[in-house]
């Protein structure tokens, strides 16, 4: 996976957008995709990309 496929995917990019504003827990990033977005918890848990699954996101 590239840096363009990261940013074509809008979860992905509201993903790399609240964590380069300030620190969050994961669980805060859930619920605001999940809100956002109307996905379930389980399918914004998996690894939106491998840069945040290697900051253990």
């Amino acid at each position: 996976m590239n840096a363009f496929d990261v940013l074509s995917d809008p979860v992905r990019r509201r993903t790399l957008e609240l964590i380069s504003q300030k620190e969050h827990a994961s669980g805060e990033i859930v619920e605001i995709v999940e809100t956002e977005f109307g996905i379930s918890q389980s399918a914004v848990s998996q690894c939106p990309a491998p840069i945040l699954c290697a900051i253990r996101l």
